[in-house]
């Protein structure tokens, strides 16, 4: 219980951090500490919010300005020592809470999963996993996903050994520096369950996130542990020992190879930039720089620069440069959409910072009020309607709705350029390619030293980009903005599975498939996160899949040590099955659409990067592993002492 002085301190920071609270949250907290019903009815209901995380509900002042007194007294109330009405929220308290606040009804079976979430935001650890003794498991990169599975290895008392390429933790937000370089996803929910970001912007820029990762890494206790400059240069699994030995190099250039039971891909996907393939691209008369290898050193004041590609880093690096630059000419390979981004830049005040910090309550209902915003609400948009009859322009009446409202959307922001709309409105239906968030890019086209056009570079002569139009520009830098070969999964590491055969065999290079994401058949003991199939089309943050990737693996070593398994391969016919109905269903999503490029899709046209399932389907399917999915084997009597000696590092 807090003394009378720093009671009086904490109520006046907290009443000065609600006025920019948010009051759909607010109502929330109030009626968890309060437990009274008044909070969750007319005339406090929220109206629905077609962008953001709707900060004021659309209440009146007179109704905001009650809810805040109330928060107030009540949070001032919870420091003094009063318990809080409802501690433990159950699930359908949850949906009835949560329907309320967002202004939609959530259906009943994200209650479960809701509990789930405010359990990991409130500490919730994993329970241990006793595996044989000497097992030992190999972490492949100390990225977002690295990080939290050698947390949650540690938390389960796992022995594992981890390596990282960097020099620091990070992944891609370590390695990336270019201008305007952020993230798309809100701060708050781009954060692990476990772990609160304490944002200092609503969509934090790369050198916070790299903060982020490497402070969670120190905090949590596993920075210290993680071998940085060590490169894994292949793996490949040894069937009579069952185990896997990974050659890795060291900074110093000397190798190694390290024998473990298990290993864990946490390589990513964010790697190895793709070039396009433009004649002359690399014999260009001056800087050409890629944005996945950005050299500061590189000078754009006052120059004539050229950016190939519009995409996602396209979007956050024209904005942030283009006031630097005398010209700037955007080469345009194909339409974007781009969402408006209302928080774009914001900073979180610093009262509101303090409020997240001081009353993990209220940020842990913010973040789940985030996570059902952002996450599988366009799902349904996304379902092909056979019988819609504008297959062409949109896959359903919801769909036609998202192209409504974002068209309006680019034509309010480029409305004394309808040329420049005619150029930037796409033919195929929203979110058919990586839905984009409008970073100022409709904005930055109208200045008169910008220029798109709406033709891809062909070729390159001397310091003229030419593009198929035919039109040549001239440019004193070039930017590639070209992305990334997300498509060929596992990339970075040389990975050798059962009977010699390299996973780019068993996948025919690009053919990426594996099951729930994780798992590959004919690769025993091998698991890996951001695999095929697991990125969000739909929405919502990506930590969120790679947290329930996490908690599969964990339930597999769990069940491993109960039974003394010394090997799990998941089953070829469940992985085909498997295989084959995410498939059938992408058929049947927008994604399959023949309207546009994308790299969702590979050279044989299968969906390769991208979840049909909503995050609530893929949560139920990986919260617990069955191993009835996987051919197993049992430990050789005395192979605890054998796998002792063969798992040291």
């Amino acid at each position: 219980m807090a003394d009378a002085a720093d009671l009086d301190q904490f109520r006046q920071s907290i009443a000065e951090a609600l006025p920019c609270a948010n009051v759909p949250t607010l109502l929330l907290l109030l009626y968890q500490f309060t437990g009274d019903d008044y909070w969750l009815k007319p005339p406090f209901s929220p109206i629905k919010s077609r962008w953001d995380d709707n900060d004021s509900g659309g209440l009146s002042e007179p109704l905001q300005s009650e809810v805040r007194a109330a928060a107030l007294d009540a949070i001032v109330a919870w420091r003094a020592g009063r318990p809080i009405a409802k501690p433990d929220l159950s699930s359908d308290e949850l949906i009835r809470m949560l329907t309320t606040s967002e202004a939609e009804a959530i259906p009943h079976e994200y209650g479960e999963m809701m509990v789930h979430k405010l359990k990991k935001y409130a500490g919730a650890t994993p329970p241990p996993v006793n595996l044989p003794a000497g097992f030992k498991i190999l972490i492949i990169g100390a990225g977002m996903s690295g990080v939290a599975t050698a947390i949650r290895l540690k938390q389960a008392a796992v022995p594992y050994i981890q390596i990282e390429k960097q020099d620091r933790a990070g992944g891609v937000w370590h390695s990336h520096h270019y201008p305007g370089c952020g993230v798309d996803t809100p701060g708050h929910l781009y954060s692990y369950t476990f772990a609160g970001g304490n944002w200092t912007k609503f969509f934090p820029l790369q050198d916070e996130l790299d903060g982020y990762f490497n402070r969670v890494a120190r905090e949590f206790g596993v920075e210290e542990s993680i071998r940085y400059g060590t490169e894994c240069l292949v793996t490949r699994y040894d069937e009579e020992s069952k185990t896997w030995k990974s050659r890795v190099r060291y900074p110093d250039g000397s190798e190694e190879t390290i024998e473990t039971n298990i290993v864990i891909s946490a390589v990513g996907g964010f790697t190895t930039p793709k070039w396009p393939n433009i004649p002359g691209l690399h014999d260009f008369d001056g800087p050409v720089v890629h944005t996945s290898k950005w050299d500061p050193s590189v000078e754009l004041d006052g120059k004539r620069v050229a950016v190939i590609g519009n995409g996602a880093s396209a979007m956050q690096i024209v904005p942030a440069t283009a006031d630097r630059v005398s010209e700037m000419t955007i080469f345009q390979r194909s339409h974007q959409w781009a969402a408006p981004f209302p928080k774009l830049r914001m900073p979180v005040p610093e009262p509101v910072r303090l409020l997240l910090n001081q009353v993990p309550h209220y940020e842990w209902l913010y973040r789940l009020r985030l996570s059902w915003i952002f996450d599988s609400q366009v799902h349904d948009a996304l379902q092909k309607d056979p019988e819609w009859p504008h297959p062409d322009r949109s896959v359903n009446a919801i769909n036609d709705s998202h192209r409504a409202n974002y068209t309006a959307y680019i034509e309010s922001q480029l409305a004394e350029r309808p040329d420049l709309i005619a150029k930037v409105v796409p033919g195929y239906p929203p979110f058919g390619k990586r839905m984009l968030l409008d970073n100022g890019w409709y904005k930055t086209l109208l200045k008169p030293h910008v220029k798109l056009v709406d033709s891809a570079a062909e070729r390159i002569e001397g310091r003229k980009v030419i593009a198929k139009s035919g039109e040549a520009y001239e440019a004193d830098v070039l930017i590639v903005a070209s992305g990334y070969d997300i498509s060929r999964f596992l990339l970075p590491v040389n990975v050798v599975g059962r009977g010699g055969k390299s996973v780019r065999e068993a996948w025919n290079d690009n053919d990426c498939k594996a099951y729930l994401g994780t798992v590959i058949a004919g690769f025993p003991n091998f698991f890996m996160l951001y695999g095929p199939n697991t990125a969000l089309g739909h929405g919502g943050s990506f930590i969120f899949t790679v947290e329930s990737q996490i908690d599969y693996v964990l339930s597999t070593l769990r069940q491993m040590g109960e039974r003394k398994l010394a090997e799990v391969e998941c089953r070829l016919d469940v992985y085909e099955t498997y295989n084959e109905t995410i498939q059938a269903m992408h058929r049947g999503m927008i994604w399959s659409h023949e309207g546009m490029s994308t790299y969702f899709r590979n050279d044989q046209g299968r969906i390769v990067t991208n979840s049909p399932w909503r995050l609530i389907d893929y949560w139920n399917m990986t919260k617990e592993a069955n191993l009835d999915d996987y051919v197993v084997k049992e430990l050789d009597e005395g192979a605890d002492e054998g796998a002792s000696e063969r798992a040291r590092a």
